[in-house]
C-alpha cells in the first residue's frame, strides 16, 4: 500500500488517486530569469523520482510543470540585459531544458507558460470578482484572503498571525489600495514601459500565484491528485493557490500536497538560494561533475529531508554509483563464458528483491531505504558473477533488474567497454593501497574482486602490487 505524507493533514495517507490508474500531478516550475541552481533542481529531481516510481507502480502520470515567464524579477533582469522579457524567457527555458535533460529528468507531459494563458487568467480573475472573493483597485486586482474560511490551513498558521507579518511588508502605496494587509495581487497594473496585456482593469500582467491555479486546473482538472514543490512555497504561494482555486471552482483543489526539503550549503547549513547569493547552478556544476552523479546524489535522499551539498558528499555518491555500474559491467563480462539457460533460484531471489524494494518505497517514497535494497542486489549480483558456472538468462535477469530499479532514481545503466586500460588499473591499485593503509579491508577486497571479474589478477609483492591480464 503506497502512503504519501500530505502536508495539508500533516500525516501519511494511503494514496488513492481520483481516477483509478491515473495520477494528475502538478509541480511548480522555475521563474526563468537565470540558470537553475541545484536547490531548484532538487525539487525537479525529487518529483521526477516520485513520478518514475508511480509509473513503476503502473500508474499513468499526467505531469504538468509550469514556467513563470513574466514577473518583477524577469522585468528587472531583461532591462539589465537590454533584451525583452520574452527573449529572456526563451533563453533560460532552453537552458532549463538542457540542464534537466543532462540530469535525466523526464519532460513534463505539459510545460505551460504563464504568458500563453493570459485570456484564461483574466477569465479566472473575473470569476473571483463575480464570486465576491476579489476586487479591483486602481488597475490592480486583489484577493480577499480573510473571506476564504480555511486560509492558513496548509502552512498551519492563523490568519491573524499572518496579518501581523504581512503588515510589515506592505508598502504605503499598497496599503492605500488594499482592503486588508493580507490581501494579495491577482493582477498588477503595468508601470510605464513594462510588458503588459489588455484587461478589463487596464493594461497589466498576472500576479505570481494566479498562474498556477489557472494552468493546473486548465490542464489537469478542478481537483488534482498531487501538487508538489519546495517547502518555501507552502506560504504564501500554495496557500494562495488553494484560496484562489477553491473560491473559483467550489471543489477541493488538491488531494495530496507534497513538499521537498531544502539543499543546504556551508558549515552553517544555509539554505541555498539566489537571494542569499550562495547558489551553484546546474549549468556550471555539470561541466566538471558527471550529471548522473549529481542526479544520484540528489535522488537518493528522501524528498522531505534536507540535502547538504558538499564535495565529500558528491564523492560518496560517485563511489556508490560506480559500485552499481561495476556490478553491471561484471555481469556483462561473464556473458562471454556463460552457459545457455536460466536459474530458478536467481529468478526467485530477484522477485524477493523487487518485493522488498516496493515495500520500502511505498512508505512515502523512501528512496534511502530503496537504494539500500539496490546495494544488496549489487552484492548478490557480484557474488553470482564470481561463480565458476553461470547462466546467460540469470546474468541478463540481474542486469534487467538492476537497470529497472536504478532507473527510478534517474540512472541509466549501459554496458561499458570491458577493456580496462592500464591507467585505470593503476588508479584502482592506488585506491586499494590507500584503503589498506586506512585498514578499510572491505574496500580493498572489493577492488581486488572487481578487477578479477574484469580479468585482472593482482599479486602483492615486497616491491608493490603487480597485475596481469588473463588471456
Amino acid at each position: 500500500m503506497l502512503t504519501i505524507y500530505n502536508t495539508l493533514t500533516r500525516r501519511k495517507e494511503e494514496f488513492k488517486p481520483l481516477h483509478p490508474g491515473v495520477v494528475n500531478m502538478y509541480v511548480c516550475g522555475p521563474t526563468v530569469y537565470n540558470y537553475i541552481h541545484i536547490g531548484n533542481a532538487r525539487s525537479a529531481i525529487a518529483f521526477d523520482t516520485v513520478r518514475r516510481y508511480l509509473e513503476f507502480k503502473g500508474y499513468q502520470v499526467n505531469y504538468v510543470s509550469n514556467f513563470t515567464d513574466v514577473d518583477d524579477k524577469m522585468i528587472k533582469a531583461a532591462h539589465e540585459q537590454g533584451i525583452t522579457v520574452p527573449q529572456l524567457a526563451d533563453k533560460f527555458i532552453r537552458a532549463f531544458m538542457e540542464d534537466t535533460t543532462a540530469v535525466n529528468i523526464e519532460p513534463a507531459t505539459k510545460h505551460p507558460r504563464a504568458t500563453e494563458n493570459i485570456p484564461e487568467i483574466i477569465a479566472f480573475v473575473q470569476r473571483l470578482i463575480k464570486n465576491g472573493y476579489a476586487y479591483e483597485s486602481d488597475g490592480d486586482v486583489y484577493y480577499r484572503a480573510r473571506k476564504f474560511a480555511n486560509y492558513g490551513q496548509l502552512s498551519g498558521q492563523s490568519i491573524d498571525d499572518l496579518e501581523v507579518g504581512a503588515s510589515e511588508h506592505v508598502s504605503a502605496d499598497e496599503i492605500g489600495k488594499k482592503e486588508d494587509p493580507m490581501d494579495f495581487a491577482l493582477w498588477k497594473a503595468a508601470k510605464p514601459g513594462e510588458i503588459s496585456w489588455d484587461s478589463p482593469w487596464g493594461k497589466g500582467r498576472p500576479g505570481w500565484h494566479i498562474e498556477c491555479s489557472v494552468m493546473s486546473t486548465k490542464y489537469l482538472g478542478q481537483t488534482l491528485d498531487i501538487h508538489a514543490g519546495g517547502q518555501d512555497l507552502e506560504f504564501p504561494h500554495h496557500e494562495n493557490e488553494i484560496a484562489q482555486s477553491e473560491a473559483a471552482t467550489g471543489q477541493p483543489f488538491v488531494r495530496y500536497w507534497m513538499h521537498n526539503g531544502f539543499v543546504t550549503i556551508g558549515k552553517d547549513n544555509e539554505k541555498m538560494s539566489k537571494s542569499l547569493h550562495n547558489f551553484i547552478t546546474v549549468h556550471d556544476i555539470i561541466k566538471t561533475v558527471d550529471p548522473q552523479v549529481l542526479r544520484f546524489f540528489m535522488a537518493t535522499t528522501q524528498y522531505r529531508r534536507p540535502i547538504q551539498y558538499s564535495e565529500d558528499n558528491l564523492t560518496d555518491a560517485q563511489n556508490n554509483l560506480e559500485h552499481i555500474r561495476t556490478a553491471y559491467d561484471n555481469l556483462t563480462y561473464r556473458e562471454q563464458d556463460a552457459e545457455v539457460g536460466v536459474d530458478e533460484v536467481v529468478s526467485q531471489q530477484l522477485a524477493d528483491f523487487t518485493a522488498r524494494f516496493t515495500a520500502v518505497m511505498d512508505d512515502d517514497i523512501n528512496v534511502q531505504n530503496g537504494i539500500a535494497v539496490v546495494y544488496e542486489l549489487v552484492k548478490a549480483a557480484n557474488t553470482y558473477a564470481q561463480q565458476p558456472v553461470v547462466k546467460q538468462g540469470a546474468l541478463q535477469a540481474y542486469k534487467d533488474k538492476l537497470a529497472q530499479l536504478v532507473s527510478i532514481f534517474g540512472i541509466k545503466l549501459v554496458a561499458r567497454d570491458n577493456q580496462i586500460d592500464d591507467e585505470q588499473i593503476k588508479a584502482l591499485i592506488e585506491e586499494r593501497n590507500q584503503a589498506r593503509k586506512n585498514k578499510d579491508f572491505a574496500r580493498s577486497d572489493q577492488i581486488r574482486d572487481e578487477l578479477k571479474q574484469r580479468g585482472i589478477i593482482l599479486e602483492d609483492t615486497p616491491q608493490g602490487t603487480r597485475y596481469k591480464k588473463e588471456q
